[in-house]
Parts: structure tokens; C-alpha cells; sequence
């Protein structure tokens, strides 16, 4: 007779982390059941049936292929993320971006505080994100040499590089560079890419509150384990493609509609409700049929984690009461109508609308932070044994 495992015994079964098991759930491979609290369970026979069938590298024909790659950057559990073993939610409350990329490209959070610097790279002509950022790394491809260093110091450096000549090249909105503040009392920041880019994303004045939500989010934003963009990375730094081209890879994957743009549809349903009311704006959406967007979630059976931080460092901030009591009436009834829990992607539209950001401002943080992780990723793929991906096709043409 079949019976419920707890995440921890379902692992200890399949002689697996309790990371992989949710690995399994968010590929689609294993279903997951609602348990106490946030926790998920597991049915036995399903369990006993991968157990014997040994690790599972393919589902197929469904809706995910599945493809377990060992990884010493991110793990993605039920309860969040962790980067080399750190929760990212306390990083987000507690450390700049800029030490955060450099504990995922180097192992270790980085003390020094110094600025990054950018290149002298043509302004971005407008918003229109990821594809204005795929424009500045082309450009900077076509100006790198033939082969550049892949070890993990050398790709740190295009790293910094990079990400402040993305960030430098955006339009600018505003005149004045804030500097930022950490919630704990830090020291201020000087020229740190969440001062650097609130002035270039928002007409609004920067108080330190706000910075810092801007800071979590990029920290929060800067790996996610293996989303597509992030495969895709892998993909083409196991082909040897140069940092550069690594990244360029994973932009054109985040201008998907689902992935990097799923927060303005997210961000449309918040104005909709601040403008009619939440009730009537998410009664419409379902009245379409659509999924909600900005809720639910493959691998977080309640609210996303990292919703969670950012909402929560929210309500520190002065002027966000009337957006936040509206998103919260929204949360509430998607949570009626829909059953699922806010995202990443609508807590982002969240703070976007509170710091008075447009619409794609979200998918412009994204593609800046995400570019930490997909060189995380592309510094440990660089050690492995080239050109391994190299799935077989069943052909079922005429």
C-alpha cells in the first residue's frame, strides 16, 4: 500500500540530496503532495519506482526533459536558495551584490568594497530589455580577443567588467547616483551597481530603504540553479565559448516571455488593480482563462522565498503603504480564485511600481544580476570535460 514520504525520507530512499528531489519535481519527473506547513510529500510507489529505476536523466515525452548536473554554486530547495551553502535571503539583508557575485565566482564573499568599472560603450537606446543588454555584450564580443582566460580570476574580472558596463550603458532617468546603504548600519557603498542603477531605472528619489530592496533583489535575482538560461550558459561554456559569448547566451534565452519577461504581464496585473481595485482586476484575468501572473511556481508549493524578502523589506519603506496594501489584496484574491502564492516575478512588479520604475525595469535588474550566476556556472563548466552535452534524438518523422 502506497504512503506519504517526507522530502528527507524520499532522499534517504533514492540515496539523493533533498535538493535533487525537488530538482525531480520542478523537471516534472516527480509529483509532489501538500504537507504540514510548507513542507511537500512524496508517494512511496513513485519513489520506489524511481529507486529502482536509478537515477532519472530523461522524462520522455512530457513536458520537461530532465538532466541532473552535479553543481557547487546554487542549491534550490523548498525552503529557498543557497549560494556555496549561504541562504540568499540573509545575503540579500546583509551583503552588496557585488560581494555576493564574488562569493559565486570565487567562493567567498569579497571584504574590499571596491567599485567596478565599466567601459566606454554607447548609451543603450531605451528599455527595451534584454535586448538592449545583448546589444552591449555583442559589442563587447566583437572587441574582445580571440581567446581569453577561463579560470575562475580571469572570468571574475570580465565578470565586473561586464556587469558595470551593462549597467553604465543603460539610458539614464535620473541625474543623481545614490549611494547605498545596507539595512544593518553599513558603511555607505560608493558607486555600487544598486546606486548605479537606480539612476538609470528610476525618476524617484532613492532613500535608503529602497536601495536596499534594489540591492536584495539583485542578490536574490543572481542564481536560480538551473533555469533555461542558465543551461543554456552551460551548454556553451562547455562548448569553450568565451565569457562573453557565455553571456550573450543566456540573454537571448532570458528574453523569452517566460522566463526574463514574465514580471510585466505580473507588473499589468498589479496597475490594473491599483487602478479598479484587486477583486475586479484578478475577477477579469480569470474570467480569461489565463494563469495568474507573478503566482505559483514549480518548486515552491507556497510563496516564493524570495518574494518573501523583497515584501518584507518592502514595508520598511516609507511611501510603499498604498501599493503594498493593493498587492497584498491582490495575493488574497488570486489565493481565492487561483490557489497559489505570489512569485519573484510579482513582488518585482511590486517594487518596481513603489520606486517608480517602468514596466520593464524588472527584466533589466534581472539580466544585470542573473549575468553574476551564469559566469558561476560558466567558471565551473569551464573544469569539466568539454562538448558533453550531447543528448540523442528518437526520430518519429515519415
Amino acid at each position: 500500500m502506497a504512503h506519504l514520504l517526507t522530502a528527507r525520507d524520499a532522499a534517504n530512499r533514492m540515496g539523493v540530496k533533498v535538493e535533487t528531489i525537488y530538482a525531480y519535481v520542478s523537471r516534472g519527473v516527480l509529483e509532489s503532495h501538500p504537507g504540514p506547513g510548507r513542507a511537500r510529500l512524496f508517494d512511496s510507489r513513485a519513489i520506489e519506482t524511481l529507486a529502482r529505476r536509478g537515477r532519472p536523466r530523461q522524462s520522455s515525452r512530457s513536458t520537461s526533459l530532465n538532466m541532473l548536473i552535479e553543481t557547487g554554486v546554487t542549491s534550490l530547495a523548498a525552503d529557498g536558495v543557497r549560494y556555496r551553502g549561504l541562504h540568499n535571503a540573509e545575503l540579500a539583508r546583509t551583503q552588496s551584490f557585488e560581494q555576493v557575485a564574488h562569493l559565486l565566482w570565487l567562493g567567498a564573499l569579497d571584504p574590499a568594497h571596491s567599485p567596478w568599472r565599466g567601459g566606454h560603450h554607447p548609451t543603450a537606446p531605451g528599455l527595451d530589455l534584454p535586448n538592449a543588454l545583448r546589444v552591449i555584450a555583442a559589442h563587447a564580443l566583437s572587441r574582445a580577443p580571440q581567446e581569453i582566460g577561463r579560470s575562475a580570476d580571469e572570468v571574475a574580472a570580465v565578470g565586473r567588467h561586464l556587469i558595470a558596463t551593462m549597467t553604465d550603458s543603460l539610458p539614464k532617468l535620473s541625474s543623481r547616483i545614490p549611494h547605498l546603504v545596507l539595512p544593518v548600519g553599513g558603511p555607505p557603498i560608493r558607486s555600487s551597481i544598486a546606486g548605479r542603477l537606480w539612476g538609470k531605472l528610476s525618476v524617484g528619489a532613492a532613500t535608503p530603504s529602497l536601495l536596499a530592496v534594489l540591492n536584495a533583489a539583485l542578490v536574490l535575482l543572481a542564481d536560480h540553479e538551473l533555469a533555461a538560461s542558465t543551461l543554456a550558459v552551460r551548454v556553451a561554456a562547455s562548448a569553450h565559448a568565451n565569457p562573453f559569448a557565455v553571456v550573450t547566451t543566456g540573454l537571448g534565452v532570458l528574453s523569452g516571455t517566460l522566463h526574463g519577461g514574465a514580471s510585466r504581464p505580473a507588473r499589468a496585473l498589479l496597475d490594473d488593480a491599483l487602478a479598479r481595485g484587486a477583486g475586479v482586476a484578478v475577477t477579469a484575468l480569470a474570467r480569461t482563462g489565463q494563469r495568474a501572473p507573478g503566482f505559483g511556481h514549480k518548486v515552491y508549493a507556497g510563496i516564493d522565498p524570495r518574494a518573501e524578502v523583497l515584501f518584507e523589506l518592502l514595508r520598511r519603506s516609507s511611501g510603499a503603504r498604498r501599493v503594498l496594501a493593493v498587492a497584498d489584496d491582490v495575493c488574497t484574491e488570486v489565493r481565492k480564485r487561483f490557489d497559489r502564492e505570489a512569485n519573484i516575478d510579482f513582488a518585482m512588479a511590486t517594487f518596481t511600481h513603489v520606486a517608480a520604475m517602468p514596466a520593464d525595469a524588472a527584466e533589466a535588474i534581472m539580466a544585470i544580476s542573473r549575468t553574476a550566476g551564469w559566469l558561476a556556472h560558466a567558471i565551473e563548466e569551464y573544469r569539466e570535460v568539454p562538448l558533453r552535452f550531447r543528448p540523442r534524438a528518437r526520430y518519429v518523422g515519415p
